[in-house]
């Protein structure tokens, strides 16, 4: 009987999520625990560790050829998940933009349900990945680290006025990608847009 090999790329995404307990929970220690600059690097390298084992994760199931349906589901869940959290404490303590936060968090809830509806009619190609959702995705990554670290960097700056920026520039790139979606979403099925332009449909 065939036993089938340990998926070490679905561990990886299940390991992510498991992680955002712990990210919380480190930037919320006592000081007797951590100080604040400690908690801040430790979570800061957290969610580094994270994003790196998104990439990894999906590099290493296309090589071992380990790519499942579940995996391919989990793993945009566990990312929007991890940068959720991180936006919501940021906010929580002061700093990040809330309407950024709110702009990026809400995004992910739009688009999330809006792919879920056009798998539903059988359009999901329509709202597949596109390179502005890889951008925004980016931005995020980018920007989070700035603001979590949240200290003068190399004595050449401090990280928090960057982040802000990154994670507007974010937001921006967040809006304009859900418009994309959207529009793309709301376009006639490829069946009907001959119709639309008056020529006529082939038959057999």
């Amino acid at each position: 009987m065939h036993t089938p090999r340990f998926n070490f790329p679905l561990f990886l995404t299940w390991l992510r999520i498991v992680a955002i307990p712990a990210f919380v929970a480190v930037l919320y220690f006592p000081e007797e625990w951590l100080t604040e600059r400690q908690a801040n690097v430790t979570s800061m390298w957290i969610f580094i560790a994270a994003a790196v084992t998104d990439w990894l994760d999906g590099w290493l199931a296309r090589r071992w050829n380990q790519t499942t349906s579940f995996g391919a589901f989990l793993d945009p869940v566990a990312d929007k998940l991890m940068v959720a959290a991180a936006l919501i404490v940021l906010t929580e303590k002061g700093l990040v933009d809330p309407f950024a936060s709110l702009i990026i968090i809400g995004r992910e809830i739009t688009i999330s349900a809006l792919r879920e509806w056009m798998a539903h009619i059988g359009q999901s190609r329509s709202v597949a990945v596109n390179i502005l959702g890889k951008v925004k995705t980016v931005g995020q990554l980018v920007a989070i680290p700035f603001l979590l670290y949240n200290g003068v960097l190399f004595g050449l700056f401090h990280t928090n006025p960057v982040g802000r920026i990154l994670v507007w520039i974010a937001a921006i790139i967040t809006l304009w990608s859900m418009v994309v979606y959207l529009k793309a979403a709301m376009a006639p099925p490829p069946s009907l847009q001959g119709q639309a332009s008056g020529k006529p449909r082939k038959t057999l």
